[in-house]
């Protein structure tokens, strides 16, 4: 009961910042490309973890025990997934295609990661879970819906976001699988392929642009940038990387990622509590729906 009770708090404190971070992107997206932002976030994010690997605080054995037999396999294709794929695809689907669509296809992820977790790890979803994950799923629907709908018909568009769909759900499969690992040691690999693919990234954009003087200088110069790539770099891509990883191992894919739709309920919140947005009815309804949603999933039923 405590493996499954720190495994659901894992997973609701990953979608906490998750949905917390949504409001420092719409601040420094005004000011700054994805690849800036990516490029810092993910540099941050490698630096603030490799302090306390260095100090001791925190042992990273990775070619230990890979030299002891441990396949590193399933730890590659988790920092290829998430965060290396994962990212690209989903800026490229959201930037060719309209809000409600990239909310409504990215809304699916938890029911492609149970399909995923059924053929690959062979583990089959409860009743309960099924339903409660198309609950949360209906609930996400409904709040995209409720902002408003339109159409880009972008079959580049369309196809970055089922790449980002799969790659998500086939990272949770694959941390499940990188078991030899703890997860210190997954999440410090993957911020290491992060920092190497969006610094290079961010490099070469800023190279080809003429303006990687300007890159360097960013945090320095915009208070909000700044603020933005501290939340991300450490909130997001260390504590949760760290606590999706934990809650994955714990409480395993398919109970994990009917806490997925947790961060749209946050992101409203914020939203309507921080940023002073209009908040709608429907949108209030859809937050209950998921929330409804992941109370299903992980109840016991009768």
């Amino acid at each position: 009961m405590n493996r499954v009770l720190t495994g659901c708090l894992c997973a609701l404190g990953c979608e906490f910042l998750y949905g917390m971070s949504f409001m420092f992107t719409k601040r420094a997206t005004e000011i700054a490309d994805t690849a800036q932002l990516l490029g810092w976030r993910f540099l941050i994010g490698f630096a603030v973890m490799s302090i306390p690997v260095v100090v001791g605080i925190i042992k990273i054995d990775i070619r230990k025990k890979w030299r002891q037999g441990s396949s590193i396999r399933p730890l590659l294709l988790v920092g290829m997934f998430f965060p290396c794929i994962y990212f690209v695809a989903e800026t490229v689907g959201i930037s060719h295609t309209t809000s409600s669509e990239s909310g409504i296809v990215l809304a699916v992820i938890p029911v492609v990661s149970l399909v995923a977790s059924s053929l690959i790890l062979k583990k089959k979803p409860t009743k309960l879970q099924v339903a409660g994950i198309l609950v949360t799923v209906t609930g996400a629907v409904i709040t995209v819906v409720a902002v408003g709908t339109s159409t880009s018909m972008s079959p580049v568009g369309y196809t970055a976001l089922a790449v980002a769909v799969l790659s998500y759900s086939l990272y949770c499969v694959y941390v499940d699988k990188a078991s030899d690992f703890t997860g210190y040691e997954v999440t410090y690999f993957m911020l290491f392929m992060g920092a190497v693919v969006y610094v290079i990234y961010a490099l070469a954009e800023a190279g080809m642009n003429g303006s990687v003087a300007e890159l360097v200088s960013l945090p320095f110069r915009e208070s909000s940038f700044l603020m933005a790539i501290l939340y991300q770099g450490i909130g997001c891509s260390v504590f949760a990387f760290f606590l999706n990883n934990l809650a994955i191992a714990r409480i395993g894919v398919n109970r994990s990622a009917s806490f997925v739709g947790v961060a749209t309920v946050v992101s409203i919140a914020a939203g309507a509590l921080i940023m002073k947005e209009t908040v709608t009815l429907m949108q209030i309804i859809g937050a209950g729906v998921i929330l409804a949603g992941v109370y299903i999933a992980n109840s016991k039923g009768s």
